[in-house]
């Protein structure tokens, strides 16, 4: 691939951009919720050079690429690596801010098309670890929590899942903090919600609902065993009460006894961290053992 052909765009109104008008309205409707059917058509807004390079080398659909003039040098490199069937349009920082609707000091937007989501069964099948996520409608945590999935579950053998009132992975917020993970994480939408989970329970999975109880096993003592599924709940509420009940297993995380709680991306995080240990391919496709705290029994 060489240096694209560089469109350039004078004209706010331009047809050819009209898909990266308005973000904020954008951010407004995934906001008001999206239904599965909605997240699996039309297009998902990567942000910055590292998303955008791991979107084009993930192999998704881009339809286009949208970059501020003042870029272009620094992103030679990126730029370079767009398909050439691609089209790279090229706007004055201020004409592109009218555009999008926001300050975009990255200085680059893609469009991806989105992609069919796997059945949770597949995920099931193929899958070691799962993380599911109940309600989670913060777009920093979602992201946060899929970069932790895929550093510390092992991008071929975790699987995130998450139910209908989750916010949107693919929201560009979400896509962004992720470090463009969530594009490569296979993550469904579990739309039985939340008897999801005694079909883990049929399939041999064992559940564990992460809480503060005190009551709750701690996790660093949960031996080792394939197929677990990590359930995490709303930041605040934490999992409801039908949730809860249909886990195998209660896990925590010892804290201090004056802290509440930990953030749900970071308890998460954390909570991978005592799990199993996994294989990592690491350059040239060499094994890498990803070292784990040993449990306490």
């Amino acid at each position: 691939m060489g240096t694209p052909d560089l469109i350039k765009i004078d004209d706010p109104g331009d047809e050819r951009v009209e898909l990266y008008r308005n973000q904020k309205d954008a951010w407004l409707k995934v906001q008001q919720g999206l239904t599965p059917a909605d997240r699996e058509r039309g297009l998902f807004m990567a942000e910055g050079e590292v998303v955008i390079r791991t979107l084009i080398e993930s192999g998704r659909e881009v339809r286009s690429v949208l970059v501020s003039e003042h870029r272009v040098e620094t992103l030679s490199g990126l730029l370079s690596s767009v398909p050439e069937d691609v089209p790279v349009y090229v706007a004055s920082r201020g004409l592109l801010e009218s555009i999008v609707g926001f300050d975009m000091h990255r200085g680059v937007l893609a469009a991806g098309v989105r992609w069919p989501m796997p059945m949770l069964e597949e995920l099931m099948a193929d899958r070691r670890t799962l993380v599911v996520l109940e309600d989670i409608a913060n777009h920093d945590n979602i992201g946060s929590v899929f970069r932790s999935a895929a550093a510390l579950g092992g991008l071929d053998q975790v699987g995130v899942v998450l139910s209908p009132r989750c916010c949107d992975p693919l929201y560009r917020k979400a896509v962004r903090v992720s470090m463009g993970t969530v594009l490569r994480v296979r993550w469904t939408i579990a739309t039985d919600w939340p008897e999801c989970l005694t079909g883990l329970h049929h399939a041999g999975w064992r559940s564990l609902a992460l809480t503060p109880a005190s009551g709750a096993t701690a996790i660093e003592a949960v031996t080792a065993r394939d197929k677990v599924a990590l359930v995490l709940g709303a930041e605040g509420p934490g999992l409801t009460r039908e949730a809860s009940q249909l886990c195998s297993d209660k896990v925590r995380i010892p804290i201090d006894p004056h802290v509440d709680s930990l953030n749900v991306a970071v308890a998460g995080a954390v909570a991978l961290s005592h799990l199993p240990a996994v294989s990592i391919s690491g350059p040239g496709g060499a094994p890498l053992a990803l070292q784990r705290r040993s449990p306490r029994v």
